[in-house]
């Protein structure tokens, strides 16, 4: 009898490391969602154009991007920036999002006139863009394209970001720089009935659920080896 009370003050040791690391466990998805208020405001740094929160790009292409978008915004007056991150508020579209960073770096008609915004989330690798009123070149059609083509199809293709990414803001420099449109890349992916690759989303969700499961057997094991070795030190 004179060990009960020493095993029963572990066993609450246990259990409470255990709550612990359950409520850990089950915030830790929400927390690596990313707001527009936590991107890095580059709206006004004449020499950074992309802000890659989610290291999608090579080092090497993010500087060709920005060196790109520099000669744009110097050769037209149109300034270009891209914004990668990995995951949205579960409340959040992309458009919402697009929506607000917009707003939040442009808040006037006459800052977002010749401003163009490109964004990303790798999750579920969805992008929207938002331009202002004096970039006519840019036609809703155009638009639609750079999404679902210049940027779908090196996506759909094994989510080749850098290729993506330069292939777009190359048609994007082409068109505002009065030239012809070189057009979207080929689409040469054969649609699958059935994938046979896990999404990143799925990926983090079954992750999650494997920590869930072992902790809760976890739980449920320590407790019943507390019991026994306490039967065992009584006999």
């Amino acid at each position: 009898m004179k060990y009960l009370p020493a095993l029963r003050r572990a066993a609450a040791t246990v259990a409470c490391l255990l709550l612990s690391v359950l409520l850990a466990t089950a915030l830790a998805a929400p927390a690596g969602a990313t707001s527009a208020a936590q991107i890095p405001d580059i709206s006004r740094d004449a020499t950074t154009w992309v802000a890659d929160e989610a290291e999608a790009l090579s080092r090497i292409n993010e500087v060709r991007l920005g060196r790109r978008l520099q000669a744009l915004a110097d050769s037209t007056g149109t300034e270009v920036k891209v914004v990668v991150f990995r995951r949205l508020n579960y409340d959040v579209t992309i458009d919402d999002f697009a929506d607000d960073l917009f707003e939040r770096w442009y808040p006037t008609a006459a800052l977002q006139a010749n401003k163009v915004l490109l964004v990303m989330d790798t999750i579920t690798n969805n992008a929207a863009l938002r331009k202002g009123e004096g970039v006519t070149p840019l036609t809703d059609d155009l638009v639609q394209s750079l999404i679902a083509d210049s940027i779908g199809v090196p996506i759909r293709a094994g989510n080749k970001y850098n290729e993506a990414f330069l292939g777009t803001t190359a048609r994007l420099a082409a068109v505002l720089s009065g030239q012809a449109d070189p057009g979207p890349p080929e689409d040469n992916i054969d649609i699958q009935v059935e994938g046979t690759f896990t999404a990143a989303e799925d990926t983090d969700t079954r992750t999650s659920t494997v920590w869930v499961v072992v902790l809760l057997v976890v739980a449920t094991i320590v407790p019943m080896a507390t019991y026994f070795a306490y039967v065992l030190l009584q006999d």
